[in-house]
């Protein structure tokens, strides 16, 4: 039980460090709760008077006795108002400042991780991260931190101040506190597992929620519409069930914690009446006194709902502060940078598997080199691990045995994003941003000139359909270039690779998505692009594959063929006549 607390403390301490860069903003808003707080502890000493001198109470009195207390009272309400609204300015801003870092920093982490973490991540669990778990934990280390200094003052306050009115109606009202803070321990300690698991509940939601919207093409196109809303109301229906029990905890404990708190009340009128019949007290004191009982009842129950709020901040915290720790398995930055780049790549006894699925071997010893300026051309059955080579280049994973080197330099010595800057990528699916044309063109150069960003267009035989749009370079592309359709998404791919002018080109699939026509074009932009520079191609048509320098067949994570496209085509029996012949079937 002792690692509990521990790690409780720990993530108190790591969640109340976010507030560090706001302590001058914090500490003057501490000010200004201790002033409202004062404030409030002395209108029930106002309101003493008040009632004592209209009574006549022990002491007598009279009108200006009375004139004085409402004057004080009326000043104490002033003091007091002004002195939350700043304490809540200055807390509220503090939180936004806070969280507004958190974000950022939680976004860089998750942004700077190696490729296999997001294999193995759902982008909505990571977005919900980003947006509900910061949100809670803003709230956590700004007004939550407020309202919970003020409640403690407010306790602390009034319980010395009903020892000093009556110390034996404040050991009556103070036996309810030992049971009440043993149940606020227990409880938190359920309410932090619950909510951390409501909370991993709505992050699988917005899951769902964010792969149907991703998909909706693919939704609508088979009339999935109701499978996929029955689905989400799954995932809704477990967060709904969770949270269910999280209230039912709450509402036990808030009621019996009320029960106590107005069952001291009562006591307190009780013995306090008999007091004032017995000439002890004043009418004026037991009010006072039933005040500073509210004002503590009030105080401790506010205090045990931040207990649960701070409870569910640690669940979110855990989770924040896990992604914000976790250093990513290749990095992004760090290494050499070679002074020049001839472009030999070479695959040296290579066996790889994908981190989410470690026991299944994509590629077995894999020997495989590129010269610089050659074109090579990867073939084969689906699965066999041509997407896998081209993802090891520019080092999106690592291999398991064996080295990749570049110029004879193993990847791993080189810087990541030096050796990425010498690479373009054409995938087979390109994405593009929802921005303009020109801002996802300038992606692959992002100090590119106008100029240059149109040469590239024209290049890629891009800027026939960008110009023709009435906003031409500057038209929104939509989200995942939904706007555009599958060819000219490919071309404005291939302009942004031209712009960015790699010594390394990995081409995937390049041309699948163009038409005949489009082909032709784009085909005539590839070959000017692969001029000088070592380039990897994945593909299948015979016109892409037919003029590379070398072939190679991947089957089984292993070269099984290679050669030239017309000597491979004499092999009857060979995986590369065979793929040949299915294709000139489909056609």
């Amino acid at each position: 039980m002792s690692g509990a607390p521990r790690s409780l403390r720990a993530s108190f301490g790591r969640l109340f460090g976010l507030s560090k860069p706001e302590w001058r903003s914090l500490a003057l808003g501490t000010v200004f709760l201790a002033i409202g707080s004062g404030m409030g502890l002395l209108f029930p000493q106002a309101i003493q008077s008040l009632i004592d001198g209209s009574l006549g109470g022990l002491e007598g009195g009279d009108s200006a006795s009375i004139d004085r207390a409402a004057l004080a009272m009326t000043a104490i309400f002033v003091v007091q108002g002004v002195a939350i609204a700043m304490r809540y300015t200055l807390f509220t801003l503090a939180g936004e400042r806070i969280v507004t870092r958190l974000r950022e920093r939680l976004y860089t982490s998750l942004v700077f991780q190696e490729i296999g973490f997001f294999d193995s991540q759902k982008s909505g669990e990571l977005l919900n991260r980003l947006a509900s778990d910061t949100t809670v934990l803003q709230n956590t280390v700004s007004a939550n931190v407020s309202i919970a200094l003020r409640s403690l003052a407010m306790v602390v306050g009034g319980v010395g101040l009903l020892l000093w009115t009556s110390p034996l109606l404040t050991g009556l009202m103070l036996v309810v506190v030992p049971p009440v803070a043993i149940g606020a321990v227990l409880y938190g300690r359920r309410i932090r597992q619950l909510s951390k698991e409501v909370q991993d509940a709505l992050a699988e939601s917005s899951e769902v929620a964010s792969e149907s919207f991703m998909g909706i093409r693919t939704v609508r196109a088979f009339a999935r519409e109701d499978q996929e809303r029955a689905r989400y109301g799954k995932a809704l229906a477990r967060a709904l069930e969770l949270a269910r029990s999280r209230a039912i905890v709450t509402g036990i404990f808030s009621g019996a914690a009320s029960f106590a708190a107005y069952g001291a009340v009562a006591v307190v009128l009780w013995y306090g009446g008999r007091l004032v019949l017995e000439g002890a007290m004043s009418v004026g004191q037991l009010t006072s006194f039933i005040l500073y009982t509210l004002i503590v009842a009030f105080s401790l129950g506010a205090l045990g709902g931040l207990w649960a709020d701070f409870m569910r901040a640690m669940g979110a915290a855990s989770r924040v502060f896990d992604l914000l720790e976790r250093p990513p398995r290749i990095p992004v930055r760090g290494g050499r940078q070679l002074p020049q780049v001839a472009g030999n790549i070479c695959f040296e006894g290579v066996d790889f598997s994908y981190p989410g699925r470690p026991d299944v071997a994509v590629l077995r010893g894999l020997e495989l080199e590129l010269q610089p300026g050659e074109i090579v051309a990867l073939v084969g059955p689906s699965g066999g691990g041509k997407s896998t080579i081209a993802a090891l280049i520019p080092r999106f994973y690592d291999p398991q045995q064996g080295c990749i080197r570049l110029d004879g330099v193993d990847l791993r010595e080189l810087d990541p994003s030096w050796l990425r800057e010498q690479i373009g990528i054409v995938a087979q699916e390109p994405v593009l941003f929802s921005t303009s044309v020109a801002a996802n063109i300038r992606y692959g150069r992002p100090e590119a000139s106008d100029a240059e960003v149109v040469a590239a267009a024209r290049a890629a035989h891009a800027a026939e359909f960008v110009e023709a749009f009435p906003e031409g370079y500057a038209t929104p592309v939509g989200e995942r270039g939904v706007k555009l359709s599958g060819g000219q998404k490919q071309r404005v791919a291939i302009a942004r690779a031209m712009l960015k002018d790699p010594r390394i080109l990995i081409l995937d699939e390049a041309t699948s998505a163009l038409d005949a026509e489009s082909e032709a074009l784009v085909k005539d932009a590839l070959d000017k692009l692969m001029r000088d520079r070592t380039t990897l191609i994945i593909a299948h048509r015979l016109s892409t594959v037919r003029d590379a320098d070398q072939v190679l067949v991947i089957d089984a994570g292993q070269i099984v063929q290679s050669g030239d496209h017309a000597g491979l085509v004499q092999d009857e029996q060979g995986i590369y006549r065979k793929l040949l012949e299915r294709q000139l079937v489909d056609i």
